[in-house]
């Protein structure tokens, strides 16, 4: 099988490396606007060969766009222009509903697969890929039912070889899903960082009290603005839904502390206590 790669950051780039040390044999064939990124792919290996979308997708079994969602809003229907009947496109987007109606009525919409792998880290670019990412990990397929049932099998095969479990949403259920477990916790994050770095000019008195609590709550505000801000930019009714909701709770326990009502607060912090319930 080869599979070719267009966007060689994170999640592409770690895909590379699992394909490569799956037993699916592949050979994956890297594309990207910068060439600074393939040339670290290939000192990597996590990329066979380096080439153009005009030389690279024609020599491919599996085409996986891998980019930053605005950039994929032009090149998912540039790419399935390009498709033969015999080749499959699978994304690896974050949000879907704008994206999919870009190709709503393509001719070749059959070939294409919405998939949504829910892996990731706060660290971009090629340099930052690593082993095992999807391992154990759920991807998503999303509007499985306006695909080609075997486009749908070869982008199980693809992500299985990392070792992903899956399950299927339509776009607007992916979407709303998404604002709520991803897309509110690194606005949550960015809006915390911001709020330390206002009220805390000594960044070296950050840096001595900081423990693993705060490291990780503010983890996801390392995240690049260039991959982000494209998916608010296109999940944007959804994400402000969910941050009407949690503007809303904060005002609670602010409203709390206002009154002194602890016994109040006590009671909201065990209620919150049962996302437990759904985490194990």
């Amino acid at each position: 099988m080869v599979v070719g790669i267009v966007g060689i950051g994170l999640i592409g780039g770690s895909l590379a490396i699992s394909l490569k040390e799956s037993g699916l044999g592949a050979r994956v064939i890297g594309m990207d606007a910068s060439q600074e990124n393939l040339d670290k792919a290939v000192r990597r290996r996590l990329i066979d060969a380096d080439l153009s979308l005009d030389a690279g997708i024609p020599q491919c079994d599996v085409v996986v766009l891998a980019t930053p969602m605005d950039a994929m809003l032009h090149l998912l229907p540039d790419l399935l222009d390009r498709l033969t009947p015999a080749q499959t496109l699978v994304d690896v987007g974050s949000t879907k509903e704008t994206l999919l109606a870009t190709v709503r009525d393509h001719p070749n919409r059959a070939r294409y697969v919405a998939c949504h792998p829910m892996a990731g880290t706060e660290f971009s670019g090629p340099e930052a890929a690593v082993p095992d990412l999807f391992r154990d990990k759920t991807c998503v397929i999303v509007d499985a039912h306006d695909s080609a049932p075997d486009a749908v099998d070869t982008a199980k095969q693809l992500f299985s070889s990392a070792g992903m479990r899956f399950t299927h949403l339509d776009s607007g259920a992916h979407d709303l899903h998404c604002a709520y477990v991803s897309h509110i916790s690194h606005i949550a994050s960015f809006a915390l960082a911001l709020t330390v770095l206002e009220k805390e000019k000594d960044e070296q008195r950050i840096f001595e009290l900081a423990s693993s609590g705060f490291s990780s709550t503010v983890r996801l505000a390392k995240s690049s603005p260039d991959m982000w801000v494209p998916i608010f930019r296109q999940n944007r009714d959804h994400v402000l839904d969910v941050l009407d909701e949690h503007i809303e709770q904060l005002s609670r326990f602010r409203t709390q502390l206002i009154k002194r009502d602890f016994e109040g607060f006590h009671e909201r912090i065990r209620k919150a206590n049962q996302i437990t319930k759904i985490l194990t």
